[in-house]
């Protein structure tokens, strides 16, 4: 997949960071010097109807399942297995950016998140991160915005 060319097609202002190759927000927090909460954890989910979404939340947060269903406004929903959703996004664990995934995917950003100028997310690789202007996100994603985390 080509996320640089995604990321022009679809007009959204970015920038790349180069960095040692980390799987974990945290250690990628410590590899840039860039603050966790700033840095999301791109999570692919399943509803209990079987629709795949992703979830974007704060690095330092953990996510609410129940807030994340209630948002779409399904009973539940659980993370897809770890090492299972390289197939619905396209990219590694860690390397997993916010837009730009294989399977287009309804999506929905922590309101902190949502409310930062900009904040990272994976850059496609385990070695970079991407920093996008979260309005511009949310504008091309069609993401809703709710309180998702604890």
């Amino acid at each position: 997949m080509n996320l640089e060319a995604e990321l022009e097609k679809l007009g959204l202002w970015h920038r790349f960071t180069d960095k040692a190759e980390t799987v974990h927000t945290v250690d990628a927090s410590e590899a840039t010097g860039i603050p966790l909460h700033r840095i999301t954890k791109n999570l692919v989910s399943e509803t209990n109807a079987g629709e795949r979404v992703l979830l974007v939340v704060p690095g330092d947060r953990k996510v609410d399942l129940k807030a994340a269903a209630k948002a779409l406004g399904v009973t539940n929903m659980k993370l897809f297995p770890f090492s299972e959703a390289h197939k619905v996004s396209g990219y590694p664990p860690g390397g997993t950016p916010t837009v730009g995934l294989k399977e287009k995917l309804r999506t929905v950003i922590d309101a902190e998140t949502a409310a930062m100028e900009t904040f990272f997310c994976g850059g496609g690789s385990r070695d970079q991160l991407l920093e996008l202007r979260s309005d511009e996100v949310i504008r091309a994603t069609g993401a809703v915005v709710a309180s998702i985390t604890r």
